[in-house]
């Protein structure tokens, strides 16, 4: 698998990454959960080290999915998520200020299991 080094950071991710919205978000009802942890760890067999997901597709639903199916692979993968939404009456609000930004790091749904963040830009 060829690799692509993002932006300025000396980050390496696959040339090829895995988009994870629709298996628990947006085209129907979500994916069954095990299918979709064998496909992602699929994905990992066959070379992709980029995996991208959002807060906002469940909410949360897909970001915990993602993380366990990565779980075996801590610190081997990358994964991107988006963060900045407000859950409520107005779900298309973003609060992407910065003393927001900062006090919502690390963006895991479970604090306990964010290791690092690599990149925010």
């Amino acid at each position: 698998m060829k690799k692509r080094t993002l932006g300025k950071s000396n980050l390496e991710v696959s040339a090829l990454g895995l988009g994870c919205m629709g298996m628990s978000y947006a085209y129907g009802p979500p994916a069954d959960k095990q299918e979709m942890i064998q496909l992602i760890r699929s994905a990992v067999e066959r070379g992709i080290t980029f995996f991208d997901t959002a807060e906002a597709y469940g909410p949360f639903t897909n970001e915990e999915l993602v993380g366990e199916a990565l779980a075996p692979f801590r610190g081997q993968m990358v994964i991107a998520t988006k963060f900045g939404f407000h859950f409520g009456p107005n779900p298309t609000t973003c609060a992407m200020r910065d003393a927001f930004c900062k006090n919502k790091l690390p963006v895991s749904p479970r604090e306990d299991e964010k290791e690092e963040m690599n990149l925010f830009d």
